[in-house]
């Protein structure tokens, strides 16, 4: 209920501006936040990427791109955070406006382009919260960086989250940056994540820690590239799969007037693609590889739908924005 009268007066502000008021808005609450949250329960806990996540609903990179309110999210219950994407040097991303509502779809449209402060900013904005838990970066690349190069931004921004990160997320599969999504082809894949997982591996040895690493991809992919995805995963032995980022396909809601908006779809609409993505991949892995579900989860019946397809934990973000809190609730409950 009071998060439905939060949410009433927010979506009369424009969708970025909104997000911005609700983030900061949570963080003025200080402790109070934890009244929101959904508090402990020592059942939930489950080990992924041989990592301990003491439940399995996540917040999935984009809603806290540059780690500002890593404290006041882990309060409401999530079980753990991902931030970011993050790129080696701080930019704007995309012109705005970038945000579009689809309220009768509980939809977003955003074409952001990874706007971030930067990754000296984020690693000093991480060093000052106090949260402990399990915190994922996802890391992309400059959009000036042409793809020939884009193996040094994600070098860089490796080795500048290693220490600070519980595992790293490689976003390879945002369309809002321009040809980003070129990098899940086969020949550019390979080379990539060659030298991402050897960067790894240095990383580890120096720190004497091996931080898990996880790739994700895109819910617009056809069966020969997911099997080819799949494939390169397990040779290179990357730690967990993260499907599905958002969606270039406009089913489900032709005909509203933000449709014809560029950019990535989130939401309810994207639940039935992201998830047959899943499985899809779950079937290719055959479980070799932990998979993670992000994608339209919005109640826990979505979330269990998630864990069904092939799913060991679950992320939420434009659903958390429609349902708030309450959504962390459901979704735990319903992977008990």
């Amino acid at each position: 209920m009071l998060y439905s009268l939060a949410r009433a007066a927010l979506f009369k502000l424009d969708p970025e501006v909104a997000h911005d008021v609700a983030l900061k808005s949570l963080c003025a609450l200080g402790p109070g936040v934890a009244l929101l949250g959904a508090g402990a329960d020592a059942g939930e806990s489950k080990r992924v990427m041989g990592l301990d996540f003491p439940n399995p609903v996540g917040l999935a990179a984009g809603l806290d791109k540059n780690g500002e309110y890593i404290d006041a999210m882990a309060a409401l219950g999530f079980g753990f955070l991902e931030i970011g994407t993050v790129t080696p040097r701080p930019q704007t991303g995309n012109p705005k406006p970038r945000m579009f509502r689809l309220v009768e779809h509980e939809a977003i449209i955003n074409r952001l382009g990874f706007n971030n402060v930067g990754l000296e900013q984020l690693v000093k904005n991480v060093e000052k919260a106090a949260f402990r838990g399990v915190l994922g970066i996802n890391i992309g690349k400059n959009f000036d960086t042409p793809n020939e190069r884009a193996v040094d931004d994600y070098l860089a921004c490796l080795d500048g989250v290693y220490e600070r990160a519980t595992y790293v997320t490689v976003n390879i599969s945002s369309p809002n940056t321009k040809n980003l999504r070129d990098l899940q082809s086969p020949e550019k894949l390979d080379e990539l994540l060659a030298a991402i997982m050897a960067r790894r591996d240095a990383l580890a040895a120096k720190h004497g820690l091996v931080k898990p690493m996880a790739l994700k991809v895109a819910p617009d992919l056809d069966g020969e590239q997911v099997e080819a995805i799949a494939g390169l995963a397990v040779k290179h032995r990357i730690d967990a799969l993260i499907a599905t980022n958002t969606t270039i396909d406009r089913t489900g809601v032709e005909g509203h007037r933000n449709s014809v908006e560029a950019g990535g779809l989130s939401g309810r609409p994207l639940f039935a693609k992201s998830t047959a993505t899943l499985r899809a991949f779950a079937k290719a892995l055959g479980g070799k590889i932990p998979l993670i579900g992000v994608g339209g989860i919005l109640d826990g019946k979505d979330a269990k739908a998630k864990i069904d397809a092939g799913a060991s934990l679950v992320q939420v973000y434009t659903g958390f924005i429609y349902r708030g809190p309450d959504l962390i609730a459901s979704a735990r409950k319903a992977l008990r």
